[in-house]
């Protein structure tokens, strides 16, 4: 759309500037709206200038005017050049906060239809911004805006009246609808500015504030009318407050009667009770009289009593003393006894030694799954024995052809386990690789894995190193190494499990706790 000059007299009616210009732009006829000539009259000379700027370059492309008109107007024009010096500016009237917000969003509506050539230059970021957040973020800048720049707010007016229709022709009329809305007509007012314009404004203000103490009215008496009712509800609950006391009040009365009838048949009663009292009293004190002779009578009978028992107890003195030497001795025999066969066993391991084989029984039971479990032998269980002593550990390796099966991670967890798993099985297997070379005898030990643990060093001489399979437990697999082993043969079974202890111990293992290993270990 081209720019829209101010208005200027020096202009005919039936020039072809005013034929040029858009139609859409001043009134709703295509005339320059009467607000905006009394807005560039009204505004600082600096203003008129600008606006004043693109007519030579209009006049240039005209046909002169007769000389006559031209003299004619000339004391039009140099009375209306002279009328903005002589009468200052008139002050911007202050707006309600509805009115200016409503100006603000109809700007903020036809902003971004105005070519780009005729947005100011503050306001061609503001055009591209979103429809909601134009109105909220471009306020101050559309409002400065149109207080500083009446040709910018006459182009804004012309396309603002154009889709407001009958109601724009009224206001421009300088007449308000008693029908419109009051903010609406302020706000077309302040941007066709016809008229009486202030005037509009100051009615739409004084509607809007009529309208704000209607609303205030309104919630008043709403109020006064809510503090009547819960006023009347309370007088009723109030009211049936007091008939629910007063039946109370009866009630507590009644009950006062008969707990005074009560206090007087106890009364009564305490009477009675206090002559039973002196009766039993008297009788009391003749008991005391037979009791303290009685006790004399007991005293005497409990010193007779005592005098036997010092007795008794010099006789016991004397038989306990017997019986130590007579233990003594028996002791001294059975150490001798025990000494004698424990001798006997190690001549007996040595003449009954076999030569190894390449398979033992825990080699089957690494290689194989047993799908189902042998029943033990019938004379397993006379085989266990159950005990705490960690000197029973290298007793029970002395045996002949002793196996020892060892719980990998329930020794290691409870003797350094703030390790990481690999060197507590390096420690255990390394430890029990000793004990191997100093006894000779077969040593197993099994730790949980569904696989076998890559990266493992080789096992000691005469250590076996298990891992139970995928979906198997070590102790499941240490019960069927148990089980494999042939009736007679020492098998000791090394964990804290009570669980695992319980199962090998039934089948003629001999279990023994985790502490006894890990003391072995650190003597060696």
């Amino acid at each position: 759309m081209p720019l829209t000059e101010p208005h200027d007299d020096h202009l005919r009616q039936e020039d072809p500037v005013d034929a040029a210009r858009d139609p859409g732009e001043g009134t709703l006829a295509g005339t320059t709206p009467p607000g905006a000539a009394a807005a560039a009259a009204s505004a600082p000379e600096s203003e008129a200038s600008d606006f004043a700027a693109p007519e030579p370059a209009a006049s240039a492309s005209e046909p002169e005017a007769p000389a006559p008109e031209a003299s004619a107007s000339e004391p039009e024009t140099s009375a209306s050049a002279s009328e903005p010096e002589a009468a200052a500016p008139e002050p911007e009237p202050v707006l309600p906060e509805a009115v200016r917000q409503r100006i603000v969003a109809l700007t903020a509506t036809v902003l971004p239809g105005l070519p780009a050539d005729e947005v100011p230059v503050p306001l061609r970021r503001v055009a591209k911004f979103a429809p909601n957040r134009r109105a909220r973020l471009g306020a101050p800048a559309i409002a400065a805006q149109l207080t500083a720049d009446p040709l910018f707010r006459q182009r804004i007016t012309a396309r603002v009246l154009a889709d407001t229709g009958d109601l724009g022709a009224a206001v421009l009329e300088g007449t308000a609808p008693a029908a419109a809305d009051p903010v609406e007509v302020a706000a077309l007012a302040y941007l066709a500015r016809p008229r009486g314009w202030r005037e509009l404004i100051e009615a739409s203000g004084a509607a809007v504030r009529a309208e704000a103490d209607s609303a205030v009215v309104a919630e008043l008496v709403r109020e006064a009318e809510q503090r009547a009712t819960r006023a009347e509800h309370d007088r009723a609950v109030a009211r049936v407050e007091a008939e629910k006391l007063r039946d109370e009040l009866a009630r507590v009365r009644e009950e006062l009667g008969q707990l005074r009838e009560e206090s007087r048949q106890l009364t009564r009663s305490l009477r009675e009770t206090q002559a039973r009292e002196r009766k039993a009293t008297e009788l009391l004190a003749t008991e005391r009289g037979r009791a303290a002779r009685a006790t004399a009578d007991a005293d005497a009978e409990l010193r007779r009593v005592r005098a036997r028992l010092a007795e008794a107890e010099a006789a016991a003195g004397v038989a306990r003393a017997s019986a130590k030497e007579a233990r003594s001795v028996d002791d001294a025999r059975l150490w001798l006894l025990l000494e004698t066969i424990g001798q006997a066993a190690v001549g007996l391991r040595r003449e009954l030694a076999l030569d190894p084989v390449d398979k033992l029984p825990a080699d089957f039971v690494a290689d194989a799954f047993a799908d189902q479990t042998a029943a033990p032998a019938a004379g397993a269980a006379t085989r266990a024995r159950d005990t705490d002593d960690p000197a029973r550990l290298d007793q029970l390796l002395a045996l002949p052809r002793a196996h020892l099966v060892v719980d990998g991670y329930n020794v290691t967890k409870r003797g350094f386990g703030e390790m990481s798993l690999e060197q507590q099985r390096k420690r255990l297997i390394t430890g029990l690789g000793g004990i191997a070379a100093q006894t000779g005898d077969e040593v197993t030990v099994v730790f949980d894995g569904a696989e076998r643990m890559h990266g493992l060093p080789p096992a000691p001489r005469g250590v076996r190193v298990l891992f139970s399979r995928k979906g198997e437990t070590a102790d499941e697999l240490i019960r069927r190494l148990v089980r494999a082993e042939p009736p007679g043969r020492p098998v000791v079974v090394v964990s804290s499990d009570r669980e695992v202890a319980d199962g090998v111990r039934r089948h003629g293992a001999y279990p023994l706790g985790a502490d006894s290993l890990l003391r072995r270990l650190a003597r060696s």
